[in-house]
């Protein structure tokens, strides 16, 4: 019982009432701030959301095989894609030998030496690939395989 006598709020609801009662011209907006910030807080802890968990995705597969090809058709659909890739290559490379007559006009039209500049592109590429090949050489010796041209 000791424990609830100290915890009396009459004597602390006296004192505030005795000194809310003297003639002080900041009381009401002070009182009124401190209900505003004391009702804020609480109402920013006390609410509550529920909101809804979205529904899953309907998700649509799509195949682009059918489902029951044989080996037959899968070989002969890979030669199909392997000649229509090489067809785009041929014409790739036409268009930058086209791209690089072009250049070669222009830079002969300007009194460039493209013949030099030519052979200094031609030896940044073979150095090129003599990199790439003895890179990939190097990461087949650590595996163990041979390498495939």
């Amino acid at each position: 019982m000791s424990f609830f006598k100290r915890l009396n709020p009459v004597p602390g609801v006296r004192d505030f009432w005795q000194e809310f009662r003297r003639p002080n011209p900041h009381r009401w907006p002070v009182l009124g701030a401190s209900m505003l910030i004391t009702g804020s807080l609480f109402y920013a802890f006390a609410s509550e959301r529920n909101y809804i968990a979205p529904r899953s995705p309907e998700v649509t597969y799509i195949t682009s095989y059918a489902p029951g090809r044989t080996d037959d058709e899968i070989m002969a659909s890979n030669a199909l894609n392997q000649e229509r890739q090489d067809n785009l290559d041929a014409r790739m490379r036409e268009r930058e030998e086209l791209r690089r007559s072009m250049y070669r006009e222009l830079g002969r039209a300007t009194g460039i030496d493209v013949d030099e500049i030519e052979a200094e592109a031609e030896a940044e590429r073979a150095r090129t690939v003599a990199e790439e090949q003895e890179r990939q050489a190097e990461l087949m010796g650590r595996t163990g395989a041979e390498p495939s041209e």
